[in-house]
């Protein structure tokens, strides 16, 4: 079948004609008769290309562009084996699972059916010498509370009914409900039937099933360290995390581990090398599995290991791994062995030819820790990659790892809402009135202390999940569950919700001594908006001088305060002439490529060399807050494919991406910026209008301006009379609760 399948796709190739260059074929095959059918072919490089290239070690695109230019793939040499050439198709003996990663719980009106328009916003690839190996690492690498596949306390008990409904209509979450149905007596083939998976599949995941049901049993008359050597191998050739065992053992994640290290029970890493083995690879591309031979020996060179961002999602996607590259090649510069840990195909970071050496594994404690023990560093870097690495950092400290750069206390205290506000008390900074709950009743206190409308967030996540603007306490009770779900254990920070400020950014670095400000962002779109959604204009251009005076000064005393080494994000809201803290992010943020692309300073880069013991006066650097030209950053949305979501923007992240526009003026700056987004503004038409009663007197002036430039405008009853009353000409529109036609029948016409 593989054969044949080689052999289509070569025809297909030949056959459309494709001279050079990366082609993209999707095939079906039917599992009973083995008929082949060619879905379609893209002759270009495709999503999957990147997935195959790490998969592999074969660069296609690399290789593609070199066959564009004229070589041929006998000419070009093979840049893992160094003895090869491309024409050597790669060859593995190892297991590569991939999973996508979904964000369903940002868009909880999006249809949840998986089918053929894509949903996913990033994905995760692990390697393991067997199947279930590499799946169990790929589900604890999507970072969503799992550490495999079940044995850590988050499975649910679902009703038979429940079960045939989510097999039969896949989601997101599938796989677990394959295992649910094992654990309730399905057969493979009644699992099949309603799946159509392969067997193949399905009866790894059944082993995978009753080797947890043999650990559970076992668990019940013996402790962990009376349990044989060999079943703890096997659970780890298995896949299972450390975090699993200790589940089904109920002891400490600790405990297991060093029961383990001391029957001997450590990882080994292998060399991904594009040939099976059957050459030297001269590239240091490793995964980890538990077999007898270590093939990652560490050099003798003085080297630092860096953390990635894991799988692209909303809230953190490759504004990070921007970072972590910059970082690894500013370290490279100082002469420093890099050594990146990542397991995201899409990112640069993960190629295998960005750092010194290349670790394909999930940012777990467990899997970091393995690392850092056979490589023994000088120490890791957590600030580029995000929440990830820093949700870590506390136990990668106590597990005995350095951590270089800010000081996982300064961390804490930034991410601790009562120790940073201890601190803003201190240093005299305002912030909004604020609380933090672990319970409703607390909610409903703190929030009649500050009184409505409030902003309830949970603590340590990123990308405002779960976070919302509360009007009252109705709204409270319905919402604030959410919150608790989201972060367990950790409170809920209520802040007292302030209505039509504007929102500030900065980005600046610090060595302990002296901060130097990258940039001040000033926010487009009003409070309320996540930072990530809103457009954003670098310099400011309507906050007074002794505002942008009192951000400075507050930036220097906070980042002095909690003794940065390296990057701080910190986000300030204006109103009234008031200028009041929101929040600080002790690492790099979103904000630092569009800071850094807008002043020429590569802010990451001079961070890494910060935290190697470098001084800001080393590099000469002159800060330049308003530069000559006008640099505006504008969001990328999801909504057309997820065409059942509400598409107004509010304090939880919804974007997928950004872009950026540069120009002498700020109009034309923010109007490429659009163009970029892919908003292509009209200059002539209709303009419907319909806004709250709050924003009713700030409408009028655009809505003059609108029809000065020719556009006809329409507006919802209450819109429109304030707009007749200021002399505009406006039709009135029917909402959806007045009658036909309405707003809605209005935009089936295409009026607007």
């Amino acid at each position: 079948e593989y054969q044949k399948l080689r052999d289509a796709a070569i025809k297909i190739i030949r056959k459309i004609g494709v001279e050079t260059g990366g082609s993209n074929i999707q095939f079906a095959v039917n599992p009973n008769n083995g008929r082949i059918l060619a879905i379609e072919m893209n002759p270009r490089v495709s999503r999957s290309s990147a997935l195959a290239s790490k998969a592999t070690g074969f660069p296609i695109a690399k290789i593609a562009a070199k066959l564009a230019i004229g070589y041929t793939l006998d000419e070009i040499p093979n840049d893992i084996t160094k003895e090869t050439m491309a024409s050597f198709e790669p060859t593995i003996d190892y297991v590569v699972v991939k999973i996508p990663r979904f964000a369903f719980e940002k868009f909880p009106t999006a249809d949840p059916i998986l089918g053929t328009q894509m949903k996913s916003v990033g994905e995760v690839m692990a390697i393991g010498r067997t199947f279930e190996e590499a799946l169990q690492k790929a589900i604890r690498s999507l970072e969503i509370g799992r550490y495999g596949l079940g044995a850590n306390g988050k499975d649910k008990k679902p009703s038979r009914e429940e079960i045939i409904h989510k097999l039969r209509f896949p989601q997101h979450d599938r796989i677990f409900y394959i295992k649910y149905a094992f654990e309730q007596g399905f057969t493979v083939d009644e699992v099949y039937k309603l799946t159509y998976i392969d067997p193949w599949f399905l009866n790894k995941i059944k082993k995978l099933i009753e080797f947890e049901k043999m650990l559970k049993e076992l668990s019940k008359k013996y402790r962990f360290e009376e349990i044989p050597e060999e079943i703890i191998r096997e659970a780890k050739r298995l896949g299972y995390s450390d975090k699993q065992l200790a589940y089904i053992f109920n002891i400490k994640e600790r405990e297991v581990r060093e029961i383990r290290k001391s029957k001997r029970i450590i990882p080994v890493y292998k060399m991904v090398d594009t040939c099976a083995a059957e050459f030297e690879a001269k590239t240091p591309y490793y995964y980890s599995t538990y077999e007898d031979e270590n093939e990652a020996i560490p050099t003798k060179r003085k080297k630092i290991m860096i953390l990635g961002s894991g799988p692209n999602r909303i809230g953190q996607g490759i504004e990070f791994d921007y970072c972590c590259v910059h970082a690894v090649l500013s370290l490279k510069e100082e002469n420093y062995e890099t050594i990146m840990v990542n397991c995201n195909p899409e990112t640069v970071s993960t190629d295998y030819d960005t750092s010194d050496r290349l670790y394909f594994e999930p940012i777990t404690v467990e899997d970091v820790m393995n690392i850092y023990e056979n490589e023994k560093p000088e120490g890791i870097l957590v600030q580029f990659g995000g929440q990830t690495p820093l949700n870590i950092a506390k136990e990668l400290e106590e597990y005995g790892a350095k951590i270089l750069g800010t000081s996982v206390d300064s961390i804490d205290i930034a991410e601790d809402r009562e120790r940073f506000s201890e601190l803003m008390k201190k240093l005299g900074i305002p912030q909004p009135a604020h609380g933090i709950a672990f319970s409703l009743e607390e909610a409903i206190e703190v929030a009649r202390k500050i009184g409505y409308p409030i902003l309830i967030r949970p603590s340590y996540v990123l990308g405002g999940r779960a976070m919302e603007i509360i009007y009252d306490e109705i709204m409270l009770k319905e919402r604030i569950t959410e919150a608790f779900d989201v972060s367990p254990e950790k409170p809920v920070l209520i802040d007292k919700f302030l209505d039509h400020a504007i929102e500030v950014e900065i980005d600046a670095l610090c060595d302990g001594e002296d901060v130097y400000i990258g940039g001040i962002m000033e926010h487009i779109e009003e409070a309320g908006v996540h930072s990530g959604d809103s457009a954003c204009v670098l310099p400011p251009i309507s906050l007074p001088k002794e505002i942008i005076d009192k951000i400075v000064e507050y930036t220097r005393k906070i980042s002095l305060a909690l003794k940065v080494i390296g990057l701080i994000n910190i986000q300030y809201a204006v109103k009234n002439n008031t200028v009041y803290v929101l929040e600080a992010n002790p690492r790099a943020s979103r904000t630092v490529p569009f800071v850094s692309k807008a002043t020429g300073v590569p802010l990451a880069k001079i961070a890494a060399k910060l935290m190697i013991g470098k001084k800001l006066k080393d590099f000469g650097l002159k800060e330049n807050l308003f530069p000559k030209h006008i640099s505006v950053k504008e969001s990328v949305f999801p909504f057309s494919k997820l065409p059942n979501v509400d598409p107004v923007l509010g304090p939880e992240m919804k974007s997928t991406g950004e872009v950026m526009g540069i120009d002498y003026d700020f109009g034309l700056a923010y109007y490429k910026a659009e163009l970029g987004a892919g908003m292509r503004l009209p200059i002539k038409g209709n303009v419907l209008i319909s806004v709250r009663d709050e924003d009713k007197e700030a409408i009028v002036n655009i809505a003059s301006e609108l029809e000065n430039m020719g556009f006809k405008i329409y507006a919802t009853e209450g819109t429109a009379k304030i707009l007749k009353d200021n002399g505009i000409n406006v039709d009135i529109v029917q909402k959806i609760s007045q009658g036909r036609p309405n707003v809605i029948d209005m935009m089936i016409n295409q009026k607007f």
